[in-house]
């Protein structure tokens, strides 16, 4: 399995991106020392589809997937990708807040940790539907782990479109989200751009 390696405080800096949205809250103090160089057309397409690869932690080839799946889907194609990558199980528990980072949630869902109506699903990438519950199995709910997450998670916003019960580790896919409740700070367009070259 491949796997990214790249510090994320150094990768954070060169996608100008803030680490809060990768559920990191440490902030980076050195500054990159970057030629005020102008980036071209392709280079700020380039930098968005990054962007979008590194806070969701998908490589190169399951992106391109979901943009092909995407361009198929009835809709805006930028909207419909944006919306593929945010019902990924590792991304649904990073909302829920019952992991710190997506990295985390990942390896929670690796590990068997993670029931999707009642079924063990180990597979980050699933896709979820809308009605579908989530949670943490009955032998892990007890877990130093858990307590630790919800300490840290306790404050943060479950999106709207997502029901959380933090008391039995639980949570409800209310409606598919649409792009106007998702809080990521990229441009989809430009990376439909790119890819539609």
């Amino acid at each position: 399995m491949a796997v990214n390696r790249v510090p994320v405080l150094k990768r954070c800096r060169s996608l100008e991106l803030d680490p809060v949205f990768l559920g990191i809250d440490k902030k980076s103090n050195r500054q990159l020392k970057r030629a005020n160089r102008k980036l071209s057309e392709y280079g700020l397409q380039l930098r968005e589809k990054q962007k979008a690869k590194f806070i969701y932690g998908v490589l190169e080839k399951p992106f391109r997937n979901y943009y092909k799946k995407a361009s198929k889907m009835n809709g805006m194609t930028g909207h419909n990708l944006m919306t593929l990558l945010e019902l990924r199980l590792d991304n649904v528990m990073f909302r829920l807040g019952y992991a710190r980072t997506r990295r985390e949630a990942r390896q929670i869902v690796d590990h068997k940790h993670v029931l999707v109506n009642g079924k063990c699903v180990n597979i980050p990438s699933y896709l979820v539907k809308a009605g579908d519950v989530i949670e943490i199995r009955e032998k892990s709910k007890g877990s130093q782990r858990y307590k630790d997450i919800l300490e840290v998670t306790g404050g943060r916003l479950v999106p709207e479109w997502l029901e959380a019960d933090q008391e039995a580790l639980k949570g409800t896919i209310k409606e598919i989200p649409t792009r106007e409740v998702i809080d990521v700070p990229v441009n989809e367009m430009l990376i439909v751009e790119l890819y539609s070259k």
